[in-house]
């Protein structure tokens, strides 16, 4: 039990790579969770991000000034 067990030597790497794999999942998923909340910030009712708002304004719905030109590229 001590060399195979489920807790024994062989299962302790096994364990261990799972724990990095997992720490590395959550810092990821942080750092997405922290941006996203930026961007909830940004949209505040109150004072939204000028740069923001019109970013998703002509995203979301198409919405271009009359002197502005619109350049697609390829992927």
């Amino acid at each position: 039990m001590a060399v195979a067990g489920p807790t024994g030597l062989l299962a302790w790497s096994v364990n261990a790579a799972a724990l990095e794999a997992r720490e590395t999942e959550i810092a990821q998923l942080t750092a997405k969770r922290d941006a996203l909340r930026n961007r909830v910030m940004l949209l505040d009712p109150e004072a939204a991000d000028p740069d923001l708002a019109s970013e998703l304004v002509r995203d979301q719905l198409g919405v271009m000034r009359e002197d502005e030109v619109v350049i697609t590229l390829e992927d």
